[in-house]
């Protein structure tokens, strides 16, 4: 999957490319509204993420590019007034972002709309089966009996098999939109109990001094 990345901050672009390439997306990067056009008429992009306030104009001015070539479109932007939110939406926008933001949850969010747009609807980890539009996790068609932050904890895994995950990394990913989070003295007993629900369908193995890994 290919990704339009029009951010003028460079510091927040090359982690952004650094981090979206890791997950093997294909990332050009773009300053300004110009090189960003030229970029758009010169080759095809699946998801166009995109800052509003730019050198020489706004994300708004993208819109009429993006949509001739059929990109999904996420804002990613300091701007949060009601205003500029509505008129992205009627732009044609996927998702809105408000900076500063969580990396994990961003990665997610692109995750999100690229498998919506591949029509995918589930993830396959191990033996188990989630199901992103119920919300529910199988393994062998029985359901696993998961709360909420258990869920989210098995999706943020799934998202990043066979990648190794630091304590700080899944506990960004699963802290909710609405503040509630798990601190990291507990995230330990939230595994423990997701590995003995999971059982030998799916393994979270602990790798020391790092983190933890889902193996695929």
């Amino acid at each position: 999957m290919t990704i339009l990345l029009v951010e003028d901050d460079s510091i927040i672009a090359s982690g952004l490319v650094y981090a979206l390439e890791k997950e093997n997306f294909g990332v050009t990067h773009a300053g300004n509204i110009s090189d960003a056009k030229n970029t758009v008429r010169e080759k095809n992009f699946d998801l166009a993420v995109l800052d509003i306030g730019l050198p020489d104009g706004t994300a708004f001015d993208l819109l009429g590019e993006l949509r001739r070539v059929g990109a999904s479109l996420l804002f990613l932007t300091a701007v949060d007034d009601e205003g500029h939110v509505i008129r992205a939406f009627e732009g044609g926008a996927d998702d809105y972002v408000t900076k500063p933001f969580r990396l994990g949850e961003l990665m997610a969010r692109i995750k999100t709309i690229l498998r919506r747009r591949t029509g995918q609807n589930t993830i396959s980890v191990g033996c188990v089966v989630i199901n992103l539009n119920e919300g529910l996790a199988h393994t062998g068609g029985s359901p696993l009996e998961l709360t909420a932050l258990e869920y989210r904890l098995l999706l943020t895994f799934a998202n990043h098999k066979g990648q190794v995950l630091s304590r700080a990394q899944i506990l960004n990913a699963i802290w909710d939109s609405e503040g509630i989070f798990v601190e990291d003295n507990t995230l330990t007993v939230y595994i423990k109990r997701l590995r003995e629900k999971l059982g030998d369908a799916a393994k979270i193995e602990t790798v020391r001094g790092m983190g933890y890994r889902m193996q695929p």
